[in-house]
């Protein structure tokens, strides 16, 4: 999975095909979606459209809490909809509490089905992935969770590195809230880089699978050139200093 992946959460129909087609005419390879995002068809329309052999580039997409009860179908709907004759990952949205047992079950047997290379869950803390790890016979290779330096959740991701779960941060831009921070500006002078690329590298020096999302090309193409520089492990400190638990996204932690 490339460490740096593109999100499509909230892109238009028709602005998210653009937006893929851009993120891979400027080198991203991972590319992350969800049914109800309402815009799978316009990934893999993007893929095929784009030239790229398909083996080339990983593709993520999710299950929704109202599909859990159906799962197995409710995948094939997505495998139909980005028509592709495989998905690389496939991911419980959310740990709805009823279902989200079974539903890991149907994932199971759609990863045996060989239409699924790889599965795993996304907002799981880990009084959830306890419940799942006692009863899956496959372990989760990821969770998707909204990580930033304002939202480390250092205990969770020691939790899931611990048991061989890697961690994929959404939302590492803290939806935009922090990009003006003036404390970071004399940082990213300093690397001659962007504060949000900065935030980037940051989560890609923590061991993070990232995902970043924007519908500017510009700005898709400035996300990814991230791996030309290094921050030090002085500064590194200050940005793992900056936690505050701030969520710009749901919080999972009371879900029983």
């Amino acid at each position: 999975m490339p460490q740096l992946g593109f999100g499509v959460w909230k892109a238009a129909s028709g602005e998210c095909y653009k937006a893929v087609r851009s993120a891979l005419d400027a080198g991203y390879r991972h590319i992350d979606t969800a049914r109800i995002y309402g815009n799978e068809e316009d990934v893999g329309r993007a893929i095929r459209d784009s030239g790229i052999a398909r083996s080339e580039i990983y593709v993520t997409t999710k299950l929704w809490n109202t599909d859990q009860a159906r799962a197995e179908s409710a995948f094939a709907g997505s495998l139909e909809r980005l028509g592709l004759d495989y998905i690389d990952l496939y991911l419980i949205h959310f740990p709805v509490t009823k279902s989200r047992a079974a539903a890991w079950q149907a994932l199971e047997n759609i990863h045996a089905s060989g239409k699924v290379r790889s599965i795993g869950v996304s907002n799981y803390m880990p009084k959830h992935l306890d419940e799942l790890l006692g009863a899956a016979k496959i372990k989760p290779v990821v969770n998707q969770i909204e990580l930033h330096p304002w939202l480390s959740q250092t205990e969770l991701k020691n939790y899931c590195e611990s048991r061989g779960i890697s961690i994929e941060a959404y939302s590492p831009l803290a939806h935009g809230q922090k990009v003006e921070d003036l404390s970071l500006k004399p940082l990213a002078e300093k690397y001659g880089k962007t504060v949000a690329q900065v935030l980037l590298r940051w989560s890609i020096q923590k061991g993070n699978i990232v995902l970043v999302k924007s519908v500017s090309p510009a700005r898709i193409a400035e996300n990814f050139a991230i791996f030309d520089f290094e921050i030090d492990a002085q500064d590194m400190a200050k940005l793992d200093s900056m936690n505050e638990n701030l969520r710009t996204c749901w919080d999972p932690s009371g879900t029983p």
